[in-house]
């Protein structure tokens, strides 16, 4: 051991301080011990062959002992200026990662790398530590530290492994303690990193990861994973209620909720309203709440300002007793550029691309994963199985898709680079998405949604037809279509007919998903009930016939929050839903207009058993452009049952008006979104019509209809019953 390397263990620069810290054979059977203990007066080795007083071999604190044999198990009894501890020393244990661990690492095929990365209680030689691990494959040298330390970034450094993984198991370290990785790039600039596989973090904005363990829960849902387990999701109901946490409800005096707030609370709420799913906006651990939980810095983290990570599990661990599932917005499309995050993380691109035309999203400002990296896959999808494997979540919604997909995505003409073959297409991002979705699928009954707003095809194809591998799809133009219609005067709408039937074209071309979220009303986009034309009945009006024709139409469906009570003002996350509109009655039957479209669409095999083939819908009539009507048929499976829905999309009733129904008999009407406990006018039909065995529109029977204005009808034939 020469001076210089004392030196560099003393300034933190040393890459191998196992090579000069710990006990070490000398010659012979002479050993000598040797500790960097910063602010320490004298140290001891207390050993079981006695007490052996260390020498002071640097003024910043580095002592080395001499022993005639091995010293064995062995304390170092230090006495600072306070107070004497005795402590065990890291630089005497053995590594702890297997080999196997690191290789699988290095392949991309770590799939649950929460296991093996990050901060974990373990036990060594007897002694309860805390193994620490990181991967920082182009540092000069990594530390661990921490409030345990004084945050002393050169205390303990840490052992290179193979593959550029650092580890360092530390005894005696209390849960909750907090620590970064002090992380020495080539050329001598420090940076303190938060932990990518940290479980918990300091709540922002503080930014700390906390020692905690993999979280622990006394799950009580078993009921539920074993029924989602043997259940299809594509062939029952799916009503997603989307909620921001931190803006659904403000609690006294504007006190955020907790998580078991949530559980409280929320989850009646959804119960009550009849909604299948909640999908939480991000809730993985994000520096800037203004980014809506979009721009991550903790993969494995829930954010800690609603509570710890096991109150999260707490609140789904309650929705699924509510026998209500739980999806996570998922974000591996980008990362902040927050130094204490993942960018630059050893002082090169390395979750990123070195290249900003590749890896940088210059909208966002923020940073482009390197897909074809495998450590950077192998964090992805341990992070993506975390989620649903080890919180129980039922899907995975993938945010911006679309940005993944292709190199030139909102790019110009130069600042983007082709793939090998000249395409725009990104093969990495694709490849890691098939993967992704593989291994997701893999976790009995879970499912992913893809938010994909080009015609990429197969996006819900399965992986070994050549697809993505989604369970579904956002069906962004069927949503661009219907605001461009709905936000029309009636009057207009005869012009545009098409925005509503457009998407019977495409609608079974992918599984999916009907959404109004968050995105649409923000951003001086409005809210829903502010797209809406006229007055306020008609404003309420047009909402309800919107609402009720998303209802029916082929998809699963999803609702942000706020928009079931025709909130007027646009959602800002730095306010709660305005809940005392309910005071009033155009909000409060709006609230049980969605409720009971619930209510039916739990009811009604036809409304949800066939939505991804055209077995499950029938036009009946969908050129009455004059009067903007249009009526369908949608089926259940095998066509053992069927529903009527008409659409009158002007304010204008509509007597007389006769449509061609598959057989007579009585039809019940099951909805009229025009009934006066919604807010509407209570025009209708008095409950049930007879149709008679008059053939129209090319069927055997017909009806004759009062189409209520601005309103929907959904009709079902009594069985057993005809004219």
């Amino acid at each position: 051991m020469i001076s210089s390397e004392i030196d560099q263990i003393v300034d933190g620069s040393h890459g191998d301080p196992f090579k000069i810290l710990g006990p070490h054979a000398t010659s012979g059977t002479a050993w000598e011990v040797r500790a960097f203990l910063p602010g320490a007066e004298r140290v001891f080795v207390q050993s079981a062959g006695g007490r052996t007083p260390m020498k002071q071999r640097h003024e910043a604190g580095f002592f080395t002992a001499a022993m005639a044999g091995a010293p064995g198990a062995y304390k170092l009894a230090v006495e600072y200026p306070l107070k004497p501890v005795e402590i065990e020393d890291p630089y005497r244990f053995p590594p702890l990662l297997s080999a196997y661990d690191l290789h699988l690492h290095g392949e991309g095929t770590l799939a649950q790398g929460w296991r093996t990365l990050g901060a974990h209680f373990d036990e060594c030689e007897s002694v309860k530590g805390v193994r620490f691990a990181v991967w920082a494959p182009n540092a000069q040298s990594v530390s661990v530290a921490g409030d345990f330390n004084q945050w002393n970034a050169n205390m303990y450094p840490m052992r290179r492994r193979d593959g550029g993984i650092w580890e360092l198991f530390l005894p005696a370290l209390s849960k909750g303690a907090n620590y970064k990785f002090c992380v020495t790039w080539v050329g001598g600039h420090r940076q303190l990193k938060t932990d990518p596989y940290g479980f918990y973090s300091e709540v922002p904005p503080a930014t700390a990861s906390r020692v905690w363990g993999v979280p622990e829960y006394e799950w009580r849902d078993g009921e539920w994973m074993d029924h989602r387990a043997k259940t299809d999701c594509l062939k029952q109901p799916m009503a997603i209620y989307e909620v921001h946490m931190e803006s659904w409800l403000e609690g006294e005096n504007g006190r955020t909720l907790s998580y078991r707030d949530l559980a409280e609370k929320l989850v009646p709420y959804v119960r009550d309203m009849g909604f299948t799913h909640i999908e939480m906006m991000p809730v993985l651990e994000h520096p800037f709440a203004g980014s809506w939980g979009y721009q991550v810095t903790g993969f494995f983290a829930p954010t800690s300002r609603f509570g710890p990570p096991e109150d999260l599990m707490y609140f789904i661990d309650k929705c699924h007793e509510a026998r209500i599932g739980v999806i996570l917005d998922w974000v591996p499309g980008h990362f902040p550029k927050d130094a204490h995050g993942l960018a630059r993380f050893d002082g090169t691109a390395l979750y990123e691309h070195a290249d900003p035309r590749q890896g940088e999203h210059l909208d966002w400002g923020t940073l482009i994963f390197n897909y074809g990296r495998n450590e950077v896959k192998a964090f992805l999808l341990s992070s993506a199985l975390f989620w649903l494997r080890h919180f129980h979540f039922d899907g995975l919604r993938v945010d911006a898709v679309a940005s993944m997909l292709y190199l030139d995505y909102s790019r110009n003409q130069g600042d983007w680079i082709p793939n090998q073959y000249g395409g725009r297409e990104n093969l990495d991002a694709i490849g890691f998405l098939r993967r992704f979705n593989e291994l997701a699928h893999e976790v009995p009954g879970a499912f992913t949604v893809a938010e994909e707003s080009t015609s990429y095809p197969g996006v819900c194809r399965p992986v070994y037809l050549g697809g993505l591998g989604f369970t579904m799809k956002w069906n962004m133009g069927w949503m661009h279509d219907m605001f461009h219609y709905f936000k029309m005067d009636p009057i207009h709408r005869k012009f545009h007919h098409h925005d509503v039937t457009f998407s019977l074209l495409y609608a079974f071309t992918e599984n999916f998903l009907l959404p109004v979220s968050h995105d649409e009303v923000v951003h001086m986009k409005g809210s829903l009930i502010g797209k809406m034309p006229g007055d306020e009945w008609r404003k309420f009006a047009n909402v309800r016939a919107f609402l009720a024709y998303m209802w029916t139409h082929p998809g699963k469906k999803l609702l942000f929050m706020g928009q079931e009570i025709g909130q007027y003002e646009e959602w800002s996350e730095k306010r709660g839903i305005r809940w005392e509109l309910l005071a009033f009655a155009y909000h409060r039957g709006l609230q049980s207009m969605v409720r009971e479209l619930n209510r039916l669409y739990h009811t009604e095999p036809a409304l949800y058993e066939v939505d991804f083939h055209w077995d499950g819908f029938e036009w009946i009539d969908l050129a009455d452009v004059d009067q903007s009507v249009i009526a369908f048929l949608r089926y259940s499976a095998g066509r053992r049952e069927f529903l009527v829905v008409v659409c009158n999309l002007t304010p204008v009733p509509r007597h007389g008006y006769r449509i061609g129904v598959p057989r007579p008999g009585i039809y019940r009407e099951l909805l009229n979104t025009d009934a006066a406990q919604f807010g509407g006018s209570n025009v209708g039909n008095g409950g049930a019509v007879q149709a008679s065995p008059q053939p129209w529109q090319g069927r055997p029977a017909s009806v004759v209809l009062t189409l209520p204005p601005m309103a929907v009808l959904v009709l079902k034939p009594e069985p057993g019953l005809s004219a």
